[in-house]
């Protein structure tokens, strides 16, 4: 008896445990739960829509176009005819049998992707075929597409991600896509999205047996934000078409707020070659064309000799520090002489005052200011310095804090810069004179040199240089809206920009004037070591209300008035008045073309035996 009651005790007690144990795995511990329904289940990526990008007037230029990945689950595939499907993706039947087994070692029950961004032609073509070939289906994506063929270096491209950068950014996954350039690359976070899911019931083979609790859990894609650029795509396109044949970089920009109206780099590309499977092919022959460089964007990454454009802020440090007022008189005899050293001039000599030497580029005139400057105080240390501040304050020589995802900062030398550079500390003024014209070892980007002749043009102040307009519910970055002020003081600048003036009345711009519009500009010839020397032009207009400032260079494009200012000018027309006056100047200026300079530059540097290919 007492036997029993033990064995009875005993039993209880098991049955006990075992109904608070399954109590608690099924209904207090969620973790078992959770596995459950994990085991049971499976889960698609749906992509989200990255935002589109109009231009400033409301114009697409970056959008999306539907794609599609084939996908194979490998446990659904059964007496695979190999050569018909061969024959429907026009691949071997050797890399079908390849893609199959790579397929089955990730998962035999698990879906992966057989061929990716399939184009859309090539996937209407073979959509109503795929039911002939049980396991295989497409699955929809969001590629960019460009209604445009230019502004690639704006624009920008995306491509997938790759592991070291999942693993830097774990939000991302294998097969997401990311900016690499330009406003994509810039602007990634806001224009993404957010992607979604939807969950399957599954067996124990992980076959799909229909939508998860009726889709309750499903996540739907959050679309990117759209936003508006501050590029005109009409004066960005006319800018690529004046650079047909030719090399270098016209930047414009809206003085009163900084905001990019244009930014051509040529040689430029069709954006969407860089879109979808053509992608890394087109990509990789671009990145190796070392001879026109179309991924290289000049517009920030080209660094230049100023040129005579830069006499302008030599004129206004030398009012800022007292060496001359705008009456200053000068005599001109061919050029800067001290001692040895002479840098020759080709003005039309004689006395003249400040305004003249702009409108006639006088050498002599700005080699004096500069060493007059360095000189001052009789210690050309502090004098440099002093000078090279002054410089900086119009944006050069650093990086200027701009929206685009590279540039390059120029070169703006000081003192401790030349007792490196000459290896002792006694040098004068003179010593680097060629500052002074914008020469020596002053080096400045496209979009440095637009935004110097905005703070110009706005007399005293700019704007850091931006491609975003508006991004709805966001605001602006305070940088972008922030103006930043130069050292000089605004009453110094009328006379310069008088100078200017008279650059196109009676100057050396007087070829592109216009009747219409009052233009204010500098020409420019930069010294090239290894062959024509480049073309450099920077202007603002209307004077008095400027609308557009901007800067032009054409590489091996001789002096500054035979392609840059007339280039300038075209421009300046077409963005204030829609219309061009000057028909024959603007089939001269698309029609002209540098491919005979660019090549006997090329052979110069790398020998007759070498081969120059123009693909532009």
């Amino acid at each position: 008896m007492q036997r029993n009651s033990i064995f009875y005790i005993a039993l209880i007690a098991t049955t006990l445990l075992l109904c608070v144990r399954l109590f608690y795995v099924q209904i207090l511990n969620e973790d078992y739960a959770g596995k459950a329904e994990r085991n049971a289940t499976a889960s698609e990526k749906l992509y989200a829509p990255r935002g589109y990008v109009y231009d400033r007037n409301g114009k697409l230029i970056i959008g999306n176009s539907p794609t599609y990945d084939l996908m194979v689950s490998p446990y659904l595939v059964k007496d695979l005819d190999t050569t018909a499907l061969s024959e429907l993706l026009e691949i071997s039947v050797e890399e079908i049998k390849t893609k199959l087994v790579k397929a089955k070692k990730y998962s035999y029950y698990r879906s992966s992707m057989f061929m990716k961004m399939l184009p859309k032609n090539f996937y209407a073509k073979i959509n109503t075929e795929l039911a002939k070939y049980p396991g295989f289906y497409p699955q929809k994506r969001i590629l960019r597409n460009y209604p445009h063929p230019g502004a690639a270096n704006v624009v920008g491209f995306i491509g997938e991600v790759n592991t070291e950068f999942i693993r830097s950014n774990p939000t991302y996954s294998q097969g997401d896509l990311v900016g690499k350039s330009g406003i994509d690359k810039s602007y990634e976070s806001i224009l993404k999205g957010t992607h979604g899911k939807r969950y399957y019931t599954v067996d124990h083979r992980n076959r799909k047996l229909g939508a998860w609790k009726d889709g309750e859990h499903d996540e739907l894609p959050v679309p990117g934000q759209d936003m508006t650029a501050s590029i005109d795509i009409d004066l960005q396109l006319y800018g690529e078409l004046l650079m047909s044949g030719k090399r270098g970089s016209i930047v414009a920009i809206e003085p009163a707020t900084g905001e990019i109206l244009a930014m051509i780099s040529a040689p430029d590309y069709d954006p969407n070659t860089l879109v979808g499977r053509v992608r890394s092919k087109n990509y990789t022959e671009m990145y190796y064309d070392s001879i026109n460089k179309p991924l290289f964007d000049r517009g920030i990454l080209a660094e230049y000799p100023p040129g005579s454009p830069f006499k302008l802020v030599n004129a206004l440090i030398g009012l800022q520090e007292g060496i001359i007022t705008p009456n200053t008189v000068m005599t001109c005899r061919h050029g800067f002489h001290f001692g040895a050293l002479h840098v020759a001039c080709h003005c039309k000599g004689g006395p003249m005052r400040l305004k003249t030497a702009i409108s006639e580029s006088c050498n002599n005139y700005f080699c004096t200011v500069y060493q007059k400057t360095v000189d001052k105080s009789g210690n050309s240390h502090e004098g440099l310095d002093r000078w090279s501040n002054h410089v900086k304050s119009f944006g050069l020589g650093k990086f200027l804090g701009n929206d685009l995802p590279t540039g390059r900062k120029g070169n703006i030398p000081d003192a401790a810069y030349y007792d490196r550079f000459l290896g002792y500390s006694g040098w004068k003024g003179a010593t680097s004179v060629s500052n002074g014209i914008g020469q020596g070892e002053l080096v400045a980007t496209p979009i440095q040199l637009a935004n110097m002749t905005a703070a110009i043009a706005n007399r005293g102040y700019y704007f850091t240089p931006h491609v975003v307009k508006e991004i709805k519910g966001l605001p602006i970055d305070s940088n972008f809206t922030t103006p930043k002020h130069t050292t000089i003081d605004p009453r110094h600048f009328g006379v310069v920009v008088d100078g200017m003036h008279e650059v196109f009345e009676s100057g050396t711009a007087r070829g592109a004037r216009l009747e219409h519009i009052s233009q204010c500009g500098k020409t420019g010839t930069a010294e090239n070591p290894h062959g024509q020397d480049h073309s450099i032009f920077v202007s603002f207009a209307p004077k008095d209300d400027p609308k557009i400032a901007i800067a032009v260079v054409i590489e091996n494009g001789y002096w500054g008035s035979r392609w840059a200012a007339p280039i300038a000018s075209l421009m300046t027309e077409y963005y204030l008045t829609d219309t061009i006056t000057r028909p024959k100047m603007e089939e001269r200026m698309i029609q002209g073309d540098l491919h005979e300079e660019y090549r006997m530059q090329h052979l110069a540097i790398y020998g007759e035996d070498s081969t120059y290919q123009a693909n532009f």
